[in-house]
C-alpha cells in the first residue's frame, strides 16, 4: 500500500504542549516575582518615611518640652536642642544624623553610625540650603556616594518650648537619612534567589511535562503506529483501551471504525467473490455448448441457443438483484405514500396465484393504512411467496396475511408454507447475501439474494424480518414495519398507492378457509440489523408477532 508521506519539520503536539506549558509557567511565575518585588520595594520606602516621620514627632517633642532631659536644664540655643536630639537617637542599620549649624561643621553622633553622612560633601552640600527652612523637609537626595531618603528638621521650624527662646541668627538642624541602595539591596538580593528558584523550577516542570505529556499521547503515537500498519489486506489491529478518559474514548471510537471497516471490506470481498462465482458459472455453460454446437445442426444449434438466453436471463436476474441491493440506504429506496394494506393483501394474493400451482390461502387481512412503499412490500411479499412455491410440493397450502398488533402501531405481513422447512444450522445466514441451504442434500435454483432484498426493504421501513421454521413441516416469514399515519390530504388528495397493478380487483378476496392441516410451528423472531448487513434469524428465539393459526 503505497503512503504519501506526511509533513515533515514542524513541532509535535509533545512539543507545543511542552512549550506552551513552560510560557504559562514561566509567565506566571515572572508575574508573581514581579508583583512581590514591587510591593516589598514600596513597603521598604515607606518604612524608611515612617522611620524618620517618627524622628521627626520625636525632635519635635523634645523641642517643645525645652528640658535637656539629661541635665534637666532648659534649652539656650537650636543648638542645644539638636545636640541633645542626636545624643538620644539611635540610628538603624543604613542610616545616618548629624546636626547642621550656619557656618560650622556638622554636628556628629558619638554612637556606631553605618552611614558617614559627613563624609559626603555632595550631600552636606544639598540639605544646607534647607537650615534656614519654615517647616520639615523629607525628600530622596542622590548623590555619587548613593541614593538617600533624608529627613531635615530645623528647629527653628517645631514649636519652641514654653520659656525658651533660641538665640536670633544662629539656626540649627537635625539631619537623618537612610541609604536608600543599602535599604533595598536586601530586597534584590532575596528576589535575584527567587528568580533561581523559579529557573530551577521551570527546568522541572519541563522535565515533568515532557515524561507527562509523553505518557499522555502514548495512545496517539499507538494510533499512528496502527494507522500505519493498517493495509488494504489487514485490518486486524487494534490499540490497547486502557483507562477512561478523553484518550481512551478516543481509541474505541478509532476500534469501533476498524472493526466497522474490517467488517465492510470483508463483505466488499465476499460480495466480489460471490458475483464472480454466480457469473462465472453461466459463463462457463454458455462458452462450453457454443464450443461444442454443431452449427451445421439446426436442432442442436436452437437447443444451444435456448440454453444460452436462459443462462443470459439467469445473470440479468443476478445484476438485476444487485442493482436493488446497491440501492439500499439511499433516500429514494423507499418512497412512501398512502397505503390500504387489505387492498395490498388482495393484489398480492392475485399476483402470487400465479406462481405455481398450491393451495393459496389468506389467514388474515387487516383494513388499516399506512404510509409505505407499495411497490417495495409487494416485491418482498412476492419473493417470499416464490421462495414459499419453490420449497414446497404442488398441492400443498401457501397462505399469506396481514394484521395489526393490539395497539395498532405495528402491521405483519406473512407467508405460511408447509414445504421443506428451513435446518436449525441454516437459520443463522438465509439473509446472508448469496445464500443458499442444503434441502433434503439437493440446491435450489437461485441467486441466493431473494431474502436479503426482503431484509432491505424491511429495513428500508424500519421494519424487520421474523422466521420461524420446523424441517419437514414449513416455515413462516413475516415482515414486520410500523403504521405510520397517514395524512388527510381530504377529497382532492391523490389516489391511495397500492401494488403496481392501478385496476382495483373485481371483488374482495374473502378468507379462505383451510384444506389441510397447518402444523404448529415455534416461532423465532429476527431482528433486522443495522445497514451494510442483512439481519439474521436467532434459532429457536420466540416470536410474539407470529400469524395466527
Amino acid at each position: 500500500m503505497v503512503r504519501a508521506p506526511g509533513p515533515r519539520g514542524g513541532p509535535t503536539v509533545r512539543t507545543r504542549i511542552l512549550t506552551a506549558l513552560l510560557a504559562l509557567t514561566a509567565l506566571a511565575l515572572g508575574f508573581a516575582g514581579a508583583t512581590a518585588y514591587l510591593l516589598t520595594y514600596e513597603q521598604v520606602d515607606d518604612r524608611i518615611d515612617a522611620d524618620l516621620t517618627e524622628s521627626a514627632d520625636e525632635l519635635r517633642t523634645l523641642a517643645a518640652s525645652g528640658v535637656d532631659p539629661v541635665t534637666g536644664d532648659p534649652f539656650s540655643s537650636a543648638e542645644e536642642v539638636v545636640v541633645t536630639a542626636i545624643q538620644l537617637d539611635v540610628p538603624a542599620r543604613h542610616e545616618g544624623v548629624i546636626g547642621l549649624r550656619s557656618g560650622q561643621r556638622p554636628l556628629v553622633s558619638q554612637q556606631a553610625v553605618e552611614v558617614h553622612l559627613q563624609d559626603d560633601p555632595e550631600f552636606v552640600a544639598a540639605v544646607t540650603p534647607l537650615l534656614g527652612s519654615d517647616q520639615v523637609v523629607l525628600r530622596t537626595i542622590s548623590t555619587p556616594t548613593t541614593d538617600y531618603r533624608a529627613l531635615v528638621a530645623p528647629v527653628a521650624a517645631l514649636p519652641e518650648a514654653a520659656g525658651t527662646r533660641p538665640a536670633a541668627g544662629e539656626p540649627a538642624a537635625l539631619v537623618l537619612a537612610y541609604d536608600r541602595v543599602a535599604e533595598h539591596a536586601e530586597t534584590q538580593a532575596v528576589f535575584r534567589s527567587y528568580a533561581l528558584v523559579a529557573l530551577a523550577a521551570l527546568v522541572v516542570t519541563g522535565v515533568v511535562g515532557w515524561l507527562v505529556a509523553g505518557r499522555l499521547l502514548r495512545p496517539i503515537r499507538t494510533l499512528a503506529r496502527t494507522a500505519q500498519q493498517i493495509g488494504d489486506t489487514d485490518l486486524a489491529a487494534r490499540i490497547p483501551e486502557t483507562g477512561n478518559d478523553d484518550l481512551t474514548h478516543l481509541t474505541r471510537a478509532f476500534n469501533g471504525m476498524l472493526d466497522r471497516l474490517e467488517g465492510s471490506f470483508e463483505s466488499q470481498r465476499r460480495l466480489l467473490d460471490d458475483v464472480g462465482h454466480e457469473l462465472r458459472t453461466p459463463l462457463t455453460i454458455v462458452r462450453g455448448h457454443l464450443e461444442l454446437m454443431d452449427t451445421a445442426d439446426p436442432a442442436d444449434a436452437a437447443e444451444t441457443r435456448s440454453l444460452a438466453l436462459d443462462e443470459l436471463d439467469r445473470m440479468n436476474r443476478l445484476v438485476d438483484d444487485l442493482v436493488t441491493l446497491a440501492t439500499v440506504g439511499q433516500p429514494d429506496f423507499v418512497r412512501p405514500s398512502p397505503v390500504e394494506l387489505g387492498r395490498l393483501t388482495d393484489d398480492v394474493l392475485d399476483k402470487a396465484r400465479t406462481l405455481g400451482e398450491r393451495t393459496w390461502l389468506v389467514d388474515s387481512r387487516t383494513d388499516a393504512r399506512t404510509m409505505a412503499d407499495g411497490q417495495r412490500l409487494t416485491q418482498a411479499w412476492l419473493q417470499l411467496a416464490a421462495n414459499a412455491v419453490k420449497f414446497s410440493e404442488p398441492g400443498s397450502v401457501i397462505a399469506i396475511g396481514s394484521r395489526t398488533n393490539d395497539d395498532g402501531s405495528r402491521v405483519r405481513l406473512w407467508v405460511r408454507d408447509e414445504g421443506v422447512g428451513i435446518a436449525a444450522d441454516d437459520l443463522g445466514r438465509i439473509f446472508d447475501r448469496f445464500a443458499r441451504g442444503d434441502h433434503d442434500g439437493a440446491r435450489r435454483d437461485g441467486s441466493g439474494l431473494g431474502l436479503a432484498i426482503v431484509s432491505a426493504i424491511a429495513e428500508g421501513h424500519r421494519g424487520e424480518v421474523t422466521v420461524a421454521s420446523t424441517p419437514g413441516q414449513g416455515s413462516t416469514f413475516t415482515v414486520v414495519i410500523p403504521v405510520l399515519p397517514v395524512p388527510d390530504g381530504g377529497p382532492d388528495a391523490g389516489p391511495v398507492a397500492r401494488a403496481d397493478r392501478p385496476a382495483p380487483p373485481t371483488a374482495r378476496t374473502a378468507v379462505s378457509p383451510r384444506t389441510a392441516p397447518t402444523p404448529e410451528l415455534p416461532p423465532a423472531p429476527r431482528a433486522v440489523p443495522p445497514a451494510g448487513r442483512p439481519p439474521r434469524p436467532r434459532p429457536g428465539a420466540t416470536s410474539e408477532e407470529g400469524p395466527a393459526t
